[in-house]
């Protein structure tokens, strides 16, 4: 699907067979304690600074100790609304290397990005080498992409290879390192990819079907197999019309829809006058649980991780609708 992870599956049995050892033991953390006396070393740590906590996460987990990363968007913020502000652009220029989401999912950043570029400094959308035909381009966003890639885990899991790939051009003394822990993590996402393959399955097809605030689940409803509508198009900066919740009411109504969710980044206004207009037609349904879709959780949580973050989502969504999937979730770390 994407080329990028050729490229890195590669370069590792170019590696190991070159070097003729394996690289360094444990993913995450650094065993190269002469790293500033090899050819391309850098003044560790070195810093990075990145955008939306989804992008923040999976760079922390290729980085390792070799950089502090820093996320301008934090627990609840908007990406698709978000200015940034005299810090944040201090952090940037202070950055030695940036990424972020694109696909315009940032979309008010991007003068700052192309700024920085043209001063020299390396910036990266990590979405870049995804192939155009496998990216969503739905009719209500005419001419751009859908930006909501994460919900397929498969998909961000791509991502994490091309970072792995631009850290290793950055710091050439390190390559390994962030190959190795680029490929242990992206273990860690094929697992929670079957199981929110498997979870979905298990609801029943009469209730396969997920209704949130705005259109972010586009990717997961295709790698999923769940039917998904929503309230709001792909950016929240789009206002939905009282035709449009009615439309969804009438249809929430017919096909018997138990619960529908909110999003912890969108405002629940919409969400309750759904409940609200399939109470008038003596229909309850009810409100699923909070959804992470443009941010994660709180810092220092389990759901304040990718991975937290989507094992939430997934099991909160099956259980709602009918499915089988444990409380705790994949890794047995959800909150209750």
């Amino acid at each position: 699907m994407i080329r990028v992870w050729l490229s890195l599956t590669l370069g590792f049995f170019a590696l190991t067979g070159c070097n003729g050892s394996t690289p360094p033991a444990g993913p995450h953390n650094s065993t190269n304690t002469q790293a500033e006396s090899q050819p391309g070393a850098r003044t560790y740590p070195y810093r990075i600074v990145t955008t939306c906590g989804m992008v923040t996460d999976i760079v922390r987990q290729v980085a390792g100790d070799k950089a502090t990363v820093t996320g301008l968007m934090g627990e609840g913020v908007d990406p698709h609304l978000y200015k940034p502000t005299r810090n944040d652009v201090r952090e940037l220029m202070g950055a030695d290397v940036v990424f972020y989401s694109g696909l315009m999912l940032e979309g008010r950043m991007g003068d700052n990005f192309i700024s920085l570029a043209r001063s020299g400094k390396p910036v990266y959308p990590i979405t870049e080498e995804i192939d155009p035909d496998f990216l969503r381009e739905p009719p209500e966003f005419e001419g751009h992409f859908d930006p909501h890639v994460w919900m397929d885990v498969s998909a961000w899991s791509e991502c994490v290879a091309l970072i792995a790939k631009v850290l290793g051009e950055y710091d050439t003394a390190n390559a390994d390192f962030y190959l190795t822990n680029a490929i242990s993590y992206r273990d860690e996402l094929a697992k929670l990819d079957e199981y929110a393959k498997k979870s979905i399955a298990t609801i029943p097809e009469d209730r396969r079907v997920l209704v949130t605030a705005h259109d972010a689940f586009g990717y997961f409803a295709r790698a999923y197999k769940i039917e998904v509508r929503s309230v709001q198009g792909l950016s929240t900066e789009s206002e939905a019309s009282v035709q449009d919740i009615n439309n969804l009411v009438n249809f929430i109504v017919a096909k018997k829809i138990p619960a529908i969710f909110v999003e912890s980044s969108v405002s629940e206004k919409n969400v309750r006058a759904i409940i609200e207009g399939a109470a008038q037609q003596n229909w309850e349904v009810t409100i699923g649980g909070e959804l992470f879709s443009d941010a994660m959780g709180k810092p220092g949580t389990y759901e304040g991780t990718y991975l937290g973050m989507i094992d939430h989502n997934v099991t909160i969504i099956t259980r709602a609708l009918g499915g089988e999937a444990p409380a705790v979730g994949l890794n047995g770390k959800l909150h209750q």
